[in-house]
């Protein structure tokens, strides 16, 4: 499990592709393409064209919600919403081979994740971010520390990223927490040059890595 992820974000000065394509050239080895409102059509030639960087970066390729499409053009798995298909369900029609992702708040979502069989959990948000609408409720490093106390006492253990607002200053702190990695949007793409932004979010993770 890569412990940095990068979800895509269409922003003013970038598109999708352009965001992953960054993210990528910065040394991030984990894209999740996320699109919210738009056509199935250009969903599939969206992700079409980050596959095609995923794979010559050597990146996983991580499709949110859409578990018809990540099985279409066979993407190495899909991220799941809290409101989207039952992981259960997605694993069915995937098969073992497929990364099924799940996005909690709680530790009940985390329990049911669980059950469900998800291989990793996106947890958040760590605080508002406006590149989520109905945003659950701020975890904050508090909330962080709880869920990784409740996860260790009913022996939970599995990958925790997470998700939310996070900054590179936060990164330092938040994996003091126990969570096994972050994953990163607007923090990047706000920066004034992308791809050396996340080249230093890249050496920090390196460095916190070795150390633990």
């Amino acid at each position: 499990m890569n412990n940095l992820q990068f979800i895509t974000h269409q922003t003013e000065k970038y598109s999708y592709v352009a965001s992953a394509q960054m993210a990528l050239e910065g040394g991030c080895r984990w894209i999740q393409l996320r699109m919210k409102d738009v056509t199935e059509e250009i969903f599939e030639t969206t992700a079409a064209e980050v596959k095609m960087l995923c794979r010559h970066y050597g990146a996983a390729f991580i499709i949110d919600d859409n578990v018809m499409l990540a099985q279409r053009i066979e993407a190495d798995g899909v991220h799941l919403g809290i409101h989207d298909m039952p992981v259960a369900e997605a694993r069915k029609i995937l098969g073992k081979g497929f990364i099924i992702g799940g996005t909690a708040n709680t530790i009940d979502d985390i329990c049911r994740l669980s059950r469900q069989g998800a291989d990793y959990i996106g947890c958040g948000p760590y605080r508002f971010t406006t590149t989520k609408k109905n945003l659950a409720a701020i975890l904050g490093i508090n909330g962080y520390n709880d869920i990784i106390r409740q996860m260790r006492e009913y022996g939970i253990s599995l990958p925790l990223i997470a998700i939310g607002g996070i900054e590179y200053d936060d990164i330092e702190i938040l994996l003091s927490t126990g969570v096994n990695g972050i994953a990163l949007s607007s923090s990047v793409l706000n920066a004034d040059d992308p791809v050396k932004e996340m080249r230093r979010i890249v050496e920090l993770m390196n460095n916190k890595q070795q150390i633990l």
